[in-house]
């Protein structure tokens, strides 16, 4: 984690206050900020108000009050990739979130062999997608966010579907993005052990954050309580 006060912030939040329709409070005002280049993950119990968190950041829902200051694209991946991956094969699917801007076929192609590539499934541009394991699915909706340029990855516990093997796989796979890509990324997880890929983390509570900074720190205390 670095601790150079100079670093650019490229997700800000200041007094983010959010409640449903009925009343129910989630976030209280909540305030945390992410470095430029860095992969930071936002732990909490179930219904600390994560999922809602990453939400309100992406614009798919709207805050009571505060303040939500994003520098650069968005690409969200929810927790179950089938939500989002629309398309009958792996090159049409991230070629599809493209259509908005008017790229020539021989731009898309590109774009799409790119971001194939860049999370290692280039050899699966054809690839049906009902014949994808569900950490290449994952893998997928990354490629569609690399795709649009992207510059921030908001992940909704992506690995919650996954087993063991392919959860360190994919949260390995999105360290190595962010660091080869200057990316940046917030990663919402329960899992302690995918703290030791992160670069720093929040801990959510009642919809607050109540500690942040080093992950090993942060996974100890956690284990502490546990």
């Amino acid at each position: 984690m670095r601790t150079d006060q100079s670093v650019t912030t490229a997700i800000s939040v200041r007094d983010l206050n959010f409640a449903w329709a009925s009343g129910e409070t989630v976030l209280d005002h909540c305030n945390l900020s992410v470095p430029k280049g860095e992969f930071w993950m936002l732990l909490g119990t179930n219904g600390s108000g994560k999922s809602t968190l990453l939400r309100l950041l992406a614009g798919l829902l709207k805050p009571k009050s505060g303040d939500i200051e994003i520098d650069a694209r968005i690409g969200f991946v929810f927790q179950n990739p089938d939500h989002q991956l629309v398309m009958p094969t792996v090159g049409a699917d991230i070629a599809f979130g493209l259509a908005s801007e008017n790229l020539s076929y021989i731009e898309t192609l590109h774009r799409v062999k790119e971001s194939l590539s860049a999370v290692n499934l280039e050899q699966m541009i054809r690839r049906p997608i009902y014949a994808l394991s569900g950490g290449q699915k994952q893998r997928v909706a990354i490629a569609g966010a690399i795709a649009r340029h992207a510059e921030i990855l908001l992940l909704d516990e992506p690995t919650a579907l996954l087993d063991g093997e392919n959860q360190l796989d994919l949260v390995a796979s999105v360290r190595d993005l962010v660091k080869q890509k200057n990316l940046t990324a917030l990663w919402v997880t329960h899992r302690l052990n995918e703290l030791d890929y992160a670069d720093g983390a929040f801990l959510l509570e009642r919809g607050q954050v109540i500690d942040k900074g080093d992950p090993m720190r942060l996974k100890q205390v956690l284990l502490e309580k546990s």
